[in-house]
């Protein structure tokens, strides 16, 4: 697809989503596994919208067990918010352009902040099960780039900066306010691949060599065009498993959602926080 297409593309999605909205969103979610209490808190405020992917023109849809398939839009104590409920994986068959084609929307909706979750594996050998970990950087290891071709310079520089991936200031306030809360958390670099296999015991120690903490398919190709957006951006992961060689058992999805839908109730009083204090 040619950029000019891709460009239209996402301007048709905006145009469809602007005439059903009140408010243009300032802060952008993107719900992992267990954040359905963020969803349910922002349908509290009265003023929600509800829209399935299916019913916006050109948009991807989500195929990925526990991934709901929807927008919703509405306030967070007082902040416009906009929540992906669903995202889309490379390991599903979509190009890194239909990965990250919601980040655009986002981006044309003028949205400033982005806080995205996932579901990780623990390289780190102290890091236990059922704990969040905030991300303070990243390894592209998906073999591919959501940037590459030709460039839309409305959109943001050819070539984008990626010293600070994850907005310091907002990692700061993450780490503060589950310390407030009670709640452990790691700090650490996650490291993207490809999937959908989980990884071989060769693998993990490669990964963990690299200086890698927590092993996941998604993120980073959202975070790479958020970036390219000017967005500031806040990433946790949900460390749903020990991605430890030495004492690696054979693993289902079913478990990682499991361990995933428990941490991500603890996300959500982080981002609850994140997003009342910013």
């Amino acid at each position: 697809m040619d950029v000019q297409t891709y460009k239209k593309r996402v301007e048709r999605a905006v145009e469809y989503l602007k005439s059903k909205i009140q408010e243009n969103p300032r802060i952008a979610i993107i719900l992992g596994s267990g954040l359905s209490v963020i969803a349910e808190e922002v349908e509290k405020s009265g003023v929600a919208v509800k829209i399935p992917y299916s019913e916006i023109p050109e948009f991807p849809i989500s195929t990925a067990p526990g991934h709901r398939g929807e927008l919703i839009f509405g306030k967070l104590y007082g902040k416009n918010v906009m929540l992906m409920n669903g995202r889309f994986h490379y390991y599903e068959g979509y190009s890194m352009k239909e990965v990250t084609f919601p980040i655009r929307v986002m981006q044309l909706l003028g949205v400033e902040i982005l806080v995205v979750t996932n579901a990780a594996g623990g390289l780190n050998p102290d890091f236990e099960v059922g704990r969040p970990m905030i991300i303070t950087d990243h390894i592209n290891l998906m073999g591919d780039n959501p940037l590459i071709g030709p460039n839309v310079d409305e959109w943001g520089p050819r070539f984008p900066d990626m010293s600070e991936p994850y907005d310091k200031k907002l990692v700061e306030l993450a780490y503060n306010s589950a310390k407030e809360l009670g709640i452990p958390v790691y700090q650490g670099v996650y490291v993207a691949v490809a999937g959908p296999n989980f990884e071989t015991p060769a693998e993990l120690r490669m990964l963990r060599r690299l200086g890698a903490d927590a092993v996941g398919m998604s993120t980073v190709p959202e975070v790479i065009v958020a970036r390219h957006a000017q967005m500031r951006v806040l990433g946790i992961s949900a460390i749903t498993d020990r991605a430890v060689p030495e004492d690696l058992k054979p693993l289902t999805a079913e478990e990682v959602l499991e361990v995933a839908e428990k941490t991500g109730r603890l996300i959500a009083q982080i981002i609850f926080e994140v997003v009342r204090k910013v």
